[in-house]
């Protein structure tokens, strides 16, 4: 397998090396999806979503599937599963995986090139939809060095929920949220003393968190995980230390409550924290938990001081694994399915995730209705025009890389290291799996 990155000299095809399907031509197709099985909206939109492309495109069988593994969070199962099923010859056709394997799924399972396969033009044509285009910023994810791989699927940038009914309750006013750390500091402080209940909860800052909204942090702060050329690992400079300490200290004060993510968002979602830092993709549990008992709201990520936000991205994008012209030609279209005008409305409105084609959100015939309603979203969006890029670390160790950024965070948020201490420990480590520039 091709190690490193592909050539920066790249180009675009401009025409199709796959032919389309006949109308009569059957074709079966396996999708690997790490949404597909999980408990409510998520299995209800899927289920919804597949049988609509079926009526669609009858000729064209798709079984969805799982990755396998026992990981309680089944993303974290994918890249395995889908290595595992290449090793006995039996890769899915298409499948669903997270930014953060970027590097690793195009130069190690060798995901299929989107340009070279059904031609640039045709993969442009479906950015930009029959009425409503891809965000500019995330049209892009999906690309390695200029060459579009993957169309991204789902995703959120960190939103800021809060528990606007703990807010009156402890005497703050629930119009104005947070807007910068210091006053979500003070915040999550009062919450905790005056109502007893969590003031805040970050979810960025566990391992099973993984490390896109961590990285949100310390952009936000001024720092980056890891150089622009990705030569160098950079989370234990004093941008990342700093967020590190706050979030500590947060723990340390009392204000924020030492749960793992799990119980931090169960708790958020029960009406017990006062705010949480987290993915849309957890939404529709928050709004199930609020339901006639309290009153949910949501903010941007505050910023440190009088520095920028720099949201970066959750979520996935969309790979084609087969080497077979007639699945490969299905896999397509059943991408396109998903990640058209359609596919969004049922997406968004079924579990909250970003509508990707933002223009919807206007739309009386798309989510206008729905977004009238449901003013969660607004941050979200908001943040997309500022988004930067959740950056995959390189190599063929990239999730011990990743993995031993996180625990070290881990270990000093919640078990009492001194910051600097474990987040240099780890980034002298994790210099020995970067692979030679």
């Amino acid at each position: 397998m091709l190690t490193g990155c592909l050539s920066s000299g790249s180009t675009k095809t401009q025409t199709s090396a796959i032919p389309e399907l006949d109308a009569d031509q059957k074709v079966s197709i396996v999708f690997e999806s790490y949404n597909y099985g999980m408990a409510g909206a998520w299995t209800d939109t899927f289920d919804e979503l597949l049988a609509e492309f079926s009526r669609k495109h009858p000729n064209i069988a798709v079984t969805p599937q799982k990755p396998a593994g026992n990981s309680p969070n089944p993303a974290t199962d994918t890249v395995s599963s889908i290595r595992n099923q290449m090793t006995a010859g039996n890769a899915p056709d298409v499948a669903q995986l997270g930014f953060s394997d970027l590097d690793f799924t195009v130069n190690q399972l060798r995901a299929q090139s989107l340009d070279q396969l059904v031609g640039s033009e045709e993969v442009e044509k479906n950015f930009d939809g029959t009425t409503h285009p891809f965000a500019p910023r995330a049209r892009t994810l999906g690309d390695w060095n200029g060459e579009t791989f993957g169309v991204p699927f789902v995703f959120s940038t960190p939103v800021l929920y809060y528990n606007a009914s703990l807010f009156e309750q402890a005497g703050l006013d629930p119009n104005s949220p947070p807007g910068t750390w210091e006053e979500a500091t003070a915040a999550a402080a009062t919450i905790a003393e005056r109502t007893g209940k969590g003031g805040a909860y970050i979810d960025c800052l566990t391992k099973a968190a993984k490390d896109w909204c961590f990285q949100s942090l310390v952009r936000s702060n001024g720092g980056r995980v890891l150089s622009e050329d990705r030569h160098t690992l950079t989370f234990a400079d004093p941008p990342a230390v700093e967020v590190v300490t706050m979030a500590k200290n947060l723990v340390d004060s009392g204000a924020t409550p030492a749960l793992t993510q799990k119980q931090g968002y169960e708790a958020f979602a029960r009406g017990d924290m006062g705010m949480i830092l987290e993915t849309s993709a957890i939404q529709d549990q928050f709004v199930k938990g609020a339901r006639d008992k309290w009153n949910l709201r949501s903010a941007a990520m505050p910023s440190f001081g009088g520095k920028p936000v720099v949201p970066t991205n959750s979520g996935a994008s969309l790979f084609v694994f087969s080497s077979d012209p007639a699945k490969q030609r299905a896999a397509w279209e059943l991408i396109k399915f998903l990640t058209s005008e359609e596919a969004y409305v049922r997406i968004s409105s079924g579990i909250g995730y970003l509508p990707l084609r933002t223009g919807l959100m206007d739309d009386p015939a798309g989510l206008k209705d729905w977004a009238a309603q449901n003013p969660l979203l607004e941050p979200n969006l908001e943040q997309l025009e500022s988004m930067e890029p959740w950056v995959s670390m390189p190599g063929n160790d990239y999730l011990q890389i990743r993995d031993g950024m996180m625990s070290a965070i881990e270990s000093a948020v919640y078990q009492g290291a001194d910051p600097a201490t474990a987040l240099n420990a780890a980034q002298e480590q994790a210099a020995t799996l970067l692979p030679a520039s």
